[in-house]
């Protein structure tokens, strides 16, 4: 995002300082091929709700807030009380005037203030001239992006030398589409345009008298009218951050888009000087939330409270299953909210099951290949680099045939959409397709998951590294003792039909892919002998009579696959056969209680059937509904049905020295869980903005993203049905709660040592919450490592008596 400070005047270098600041505030939009959630309020987590809310209307015009409709209705079920919003006005920064409580209720009764972005040179072009110019621009802009930014669906790529903003200049200079819908020698005018991003940044924001101080936000307008064009290249900044490096593609859109601006405002000067300067004073303005939005924040911020408070009184009455001795399996499932049915049902198969909570690529972040394939795919959280590298292990023969085929395939596919052979292809074979097209729209049939051999570990890993990954994996896991016959590795993913989303609905933690790799090479590591004596020598004795056995739980099936081929399992034969059997019985509880959620869904055995289904727009709700992360120990919520809305990572904070792994959790799987969150609140509340828009109208576009129709911009976040189920939501927008069981002074310590993680609790983005050592949510972090004990609110007892 730099350059050498000395090429360039001060003015210059002050403009580069604040366009590197408003291509933070935009959000990562990740590929589909590994599309993981995103924060979409990533860039403003230094703000708090009504500050970001302020932000976003001015340069995107969209409220950030449920409708004041919903929240009335919470108030009059008895959801929310007025003791919610007496403590949620409490905690109001004295600068924003904090409300009365009949200023709030009284707010209920009208609608909030329409929203409107502040106007581009565009818009105020389109205003006087009746041309839809910021509709030409994104579609231009989106032409030229789709194949500058494909990654292999064309078959003729363009020339990439030079950056963006370079390809777009040979681009745009020979675009006749500008010029005959009337901007006048728009071509000649791209290219006399320096050559250099920034110059062209500084030259253009001298034309349209944009000041450093209105920089900021004006910047940020101009990258939101990007969309999804503007979050693909702030990936591509993250992609090359996380490798040390950086990239400045995003600043070189923002180029792109001033240079438009700057020829508009050339050919309408006269006309729009007046309002366009207005528009600058307003840029020029600090960042101050209205009434309206103060208000809308606290209703905000009294939902989450009311849910918390719902949440304590279910956990308070959890009757934990009573266990003694050596349990008889022990299941390890990811945190995903999705998990949480399922380990309920299986832990109603026997007294002698136990489930673990923990992060779903189970602290091995790999760069794998896979069968047959040289490409590298990261299975681990984004947000870290990979730990460790691994391949499937096949030998060279097979290896060769899977490659062999795969070229096969390509070919094939290549001749299909050839420019002229894909017309000579339908007509030729069409009506062969007859009856796959039959097939598959009465999902009759559907693609089987084929599984790659075991993978494995790159062998340069040594000895005592491998010990010590096992050591710390175990630890984080709170697994260090009383270990059972079988420990079952259990990853997830998701099998469904014509989905471009896909990837989303697999496992966040291993990076938008299935979790089957990491939870395999977990059991090759921790059922490695070497490895074994290794650990015992470190205090952990696994007995010689437990098999870390991998699976794949699939959420959209709730079918389990156990891996029980990759390790010698005889011994173990009659309970794995009766691991399978409660499996199974698992999966059929599982199915039933989720169908109830579901549209259309005919019972649990209509689940199969609906994820084959290639016009199914639902097969299963993902995380929609996530609203709390709880990280204690599996007694605290044994027993207690969370409806799979809640996160659950098993953790004991007294067996934790030095608090190694609490620091990891609140660092690692609870940003995680609340970039997840965030996604969900952002494309509910804000589905123009952060939103993929209707599945039925979407086209795939570079193989990265969606558009809507047939061009223009990407669509980011999660399309309209996997919030809403065509009646009403299925995610209720709250910002997570964290709840953890652990001394507040440990997690004071962590925030002190990550500014990041602070900022997010600091600002309420998260909620977080102490569990004490009865399993009560005791006390509240209220910002600046301070805390208050949680009370039951005024009006509680009319809270409890409506539940």
């Amino acid at each position: 995002m730099y350059m050498k400070h000395e090429s360039y005047p001060a003015p210059l270098l002050e403009l580069v300082a604040i366009a590197n600041d408003a291509v933070r505030q935009i959000p990562p939009l990740f590929p589909l091929a590994a599309n993981v959630a995103v924060n979409p309020f990533l860039g403003q987590t230094e703000d708090t709700l009504a500050v970001t809310a302020a932000r976003l209307g001015r340069v995107a015009g969209v409220r950030i807030t449920p409708d004041r409709q919903a929240m009335a209705e919470k108030l009059k079920t008895g959801e929310m009380v007025d003791g919610d919003l007496v403590e949620a006005i409490s905690h109001v920064e004295s600068r924003f005037d904090p409300p009365r409580l009949e200023d709030v209720t009284a707010a209920l009764t009208t609608d909030a203030a329409p929203l409107a972005p502040l106007p581009t040179v565009a818009d105020l072009a389109a205003d006087v001239s009746g041309i839809d110019w910021p509709g030409l621009i994104e579609e231009r802009i989106g032409a030229w992006a789709a194949s500058h930014f494909d990654e292999g669906q064309a078959l003729w790529q363009p020339s990439r030398a030079g950056g963006a903003f370079s390809a777009w200049r040979e681009f745009a200079s020979r675009d006749l589409t500008p010029e005959i819908n009337g901007l006048k020698g728009f071509g000649a005018f791209v290219a006399a345009t320096n050559r250099s991003q920034w110059r062209a940044i500084g030259r253009a924001a001298e034309t349209l008298g944009v000041t450093p101080e209105a920089a900021g936000t004006t910047f940020h307008r101009w990258l939101i009218t990007l969309g999804g064009w503007a979050q693909y290249a702030r990936y591509l900044l993250w992609q090359a951050e996380l490798q040390g490096q950086t990239d400045t593609t995003t600043a070189e859109l923002l180029a792109i888009r001033m240079v438009f601006e700057e020829a508009l405002f050339h050919q309408y000067r006269d006309q729009i000087t007046s309002r366009w300067s207005e528009t600058i004073a307003v840029h020029e303005t600090p960042i101050t939330p209205s009434r309206d939005m103060v208000i809308d924040a606290i209703l905000q911020d009294a939902a989450e409270r009311a849910q918390q408070r719902k949440l304590g009184q279910a956990l308070s009455g959890s009757q934990p299953r009573k266990t003694e001795g050596r349990p008889m399996v022990q299941a390890a499932f990811c945190i995903d909210v999705r998990s949480e049915v399922f380990r309920r049902a299986l832990e109603t198969q026997d007294a002698g099951i136990e489930t673990i909570g923990f992060a779903g690529f189970f602290g091995l972040a790999s760069a794998h290949k896979c069968a047959g394939s040289d490409v590298t795919e990261l299975r681990g959280p984004v947000l870290l680099n990979p730990n460790v590298t691994s391949k499937a292990a096949e030998d060279t023969l097979s290896d060769l045939d899977r490659r062999y085929t795969a070229r096969a395939k390509r070919a094939w596919g290549r001749f299909k959409l050839a420019a002229v052979s894909s017309f000579a292809f339908v007509e030729a074979t069409g009506p062969i397709y007859a009856g796959k097209l039959l097939r598959d729209s009465l999902a009759a049939s559907g693609k089987e998951t084929k599984f790659d051999p075991a993978p494995k570990l790159d062998p340069s890993m040594d000895l005592n590294t491998r010990i010590d990954t096992a050591k710390a994996i175990l630890g984080a896991m709170s697994l260090t003792g009383n270990f059972a016959r079988i420990v079952m590795l259990a990853g997830h993913g998701a099998d469904v039909t014509n989905n471009p989303h896909e990837s989303a609905l697999q496992c966040g933690a291993c990076g938008g892919h299935a979790g089957d790799v990491s939870a395999r090479l977990l059991a090759s590591l921790l059922n490695d002998n070497q490895v074994r004596e290794g650990l015992r020598g470190k205090g952990i004795d696994i007995p010689a009579d437990t098999l870390f056995l991998p699976a794949l739980h699939n959420t959209t099936t709730d079918d389990v696959t156990l891996f029980d081929q990759d390790h010698p399992a005889g011994l173990w034969a009659p309970q794995i056969a009766k691991l399978k059997t409660w499996l199974n019985e698992a999966g059929r509880l599982a199915r039933a209680e989720r169908s109830a959620r579901l549209p259309r869904a005919n019972g649990g055995d209509d689940i199969a059937r609906r994820a084959k289904d290639w016009a199914e727009l639902r097969p299963e709700w993902g995380l929609a509904g996530c609203r709390a992360f709880i990280a204690a120990p599996r007694s605290r919520t044994d027993g207690t049905g969370l409806a799979g809305l809640s996160f659950l990572h098993s953790y004991d904070w007294r067996s934790d020295d030095g608090f190694g792994v609490l620091e990891l959790i609140m660092t690692a799987p609870v940003v995680v869980a609340s970039w997840i969150s965030l996604q969900y609140y952002g494309s509910s509340v804000a589905p123009g903005l952060f939103g993929g828009g209707n599945k039925l109208l979407h086209n795939v576009v570079g193989g990265i993203g969606v558009v809507e129709g047939n061009g223009g911009a990407l669509r980011p976040g999660l399309p309209w049905q996997s919030v809403h189920d065509g009646e009403a939501f299925q995610h209720d927008p709250l910002r997570l709660s964290v709840v953890i069981e652990a001394p507040r002074e440990a997690m004071n310590d962590i925030l002190k040592r990550h500014a990041n993680v602070k900022a997010l609790f600091d600002n309420r983005w998260l909620h977080l919450i102490a569990m004490d050592e009865n399993g009560d949510l005791a006390w509240r972090y209220t910002g600046d490592l301070e805390w208050s004990p949680i009370a039951k609110p005024a009006g509680s007892e009319q809270a409890i008596a409506a539940e």
